[in-house]
This record gives structure tokens, sequence and C-alpha cells, in this order.
């Protein structure tokens, strides 16, 4: 077996776990100081995230119909406009969840490094 192997082995010692405890003790302490995300956080992220996507959508199809209706033609600016809205809603609700996961990685990080 080479060396790293048998570090792989090795029963953590007594000082290993105490670090491993202490800090997750840590982060318990910090998570109940803070009033961490709960049941109710996460719902109203599904449903911000859910709004974001429907409120464009909406506009979009609504323009479109007035504009079937006032300049109609060849193509239905309904569909189109729908489209356009739910692509620039599924975008915005992507980078804002995006924007979020990173700022929660980076504070994990700061964490982890505290230690």
């Amino acid at each position: 077996m080479n060396n790293q192997q048998n570090k792989a082995l090795r029963k953590p010692t007594k000082a290993t776990l105490s670090k491993q405890i202490g800090i997750k003790a840590q982060r318990k302490v910090k998570a109940r100081r803070d009033g961490g995300a709960g049941m109710w956080f996460g719902l109203g992220m599904m449903g911000l995230i859910g709004w974001s996507v429907a409120i464009p959508t909406l506009l979009g199809t609504v323009l479109g119909i007035w504009l079937d209706k006032h300049y109609s033609g060849e193509r239905s600016w309904t569909l189109a406009l729908l489209l356009a809205g739910l692509v620039f809603g599924c975008f915005t609700a992507w980078s804002w969840v995006n924007k979020e996961d990173k700022a929660m990685r980076d504070s994990n990080r700061e964490e982890d490094q505290d230690d």
C-alpha cells in the first residue's frame, strides 16, 4: 500500500474528531443565530422564481394580442412575444438563482477559512 492509502485507512485521531465536531457546532450556532433559511423562505423563493417567469410571459402575451388586433399580418405577434417573454423570464430566474447560489458558496468558503 502506498502512503495515501495508509492515511485513508487510519482511524481519525481525537484531535481531528474534536475539530470536526467543533466546526459543525459553530455552523449550527451560526444558523440558529442568523435564523437560517427555513421552509417559508424556500416557498417564498419558489414563488419569486415562478413570478419572475410568469409576469414577462403574460406581458408578452398581452402585448402580442394587442398587436395582432391592431396590426394583423401573416405571423402571430402573440406567439412570438409569448416565447420572447418566456425566454426572458427564464433567463431572469436563472441569473437570480445563480447569483444566490454563488453568494451561498462564498459564505460557506468564508466559514471554512475562518476555521
